[in-house]
């Protein structure tokens, strides 16, 4: 039976912000490699000052935060969790996780297990009635473990660049009936006002 390493757990501060660049890069190269058709768009790799700012930046405040596990005093493990409310209309509190990264080597070795335990625990003197998960969809290995733990698909969570949804809606918006009416009618005045700046004044 292989032995479980000793996991530490602590609130994760700026000045991990390059050990944890490493350890995302880690793990999107894992899920890129399991699998290989699936090519994420949305992953860019920062650099630790980049890392640091957005940690100032996320972790501000008291809602969200973050912490790291630690084997032998190296990060390889983190969990990010906030508190929000299951719909805007409504005050059911959530803890929200939206993100649970184990380095690949220590997984199945009680990391995840105890990341997510600090989480609920969290949730749990928030009064939180719900808790949700947010995973990559081509990651089968956590949402396996987490369909274990019992979450099951309440949503589907869906991204794109920002650019290209523009242009897709651009492209849509200018093909539709109404803006090609629109186009016309704009058309025809701005001919209209020609013509009539072509009269000659009456004397």
């Amino acid at each position: 039976m292989p032995i479980r390493p000793d996991v530490v757990v602590r609130t994760a501060e700026r000045e991990d912000a390059a050990a944890l660049v490493d350890l995302w890069r880690l793990c999107a190269d894992d899920i890129e490699s399991a699998s290989p058709a699936h090519t994420s768009t949305l992953w860019r790799e920062p650099t630790a000052a980049e890392a640091a700012e957005a940690f100032e930046q996320n972790f501000g405040g008291g809602d969200r935060c973050m912490v790291v596990a630690l084997v032998d005093g190296e990060i390889v493990g983190a969990i990010c969790y906030e508190f929000i409310t299951l719909a805007p209309i409504n005050l059911t509190k959530t803890l929200l996780i939206s993100a649970l990264h184990v380095a690949p080597e220590y997984r199945r070795k009680s990391v995840a297990t105890t990341l997510l335990s600090v989480a609920a625990n969290a949730g749990e003197e928030a009064h939180c009635e719900v808790i949700l998960t947010v995973t990559p969809a081509n990651a089968r290995e956590p949402n396996r473990f987490l369909t274990r733990l019992g979450f099951g698909q309440v949503s589907t969570v869906r991204g794109a660049q920002a650019s290209m949804l523009r242009s897709k809606l651009s492209s849509k918006a200018t093909n539709s009936k109404d803006t090609g009416k629109l186009i016309a009618v704009r058309r025809t005045l701005r001919r209209r006002q020609a013509e009539m700046r072509r009269q000659p004044l009456s004397p």
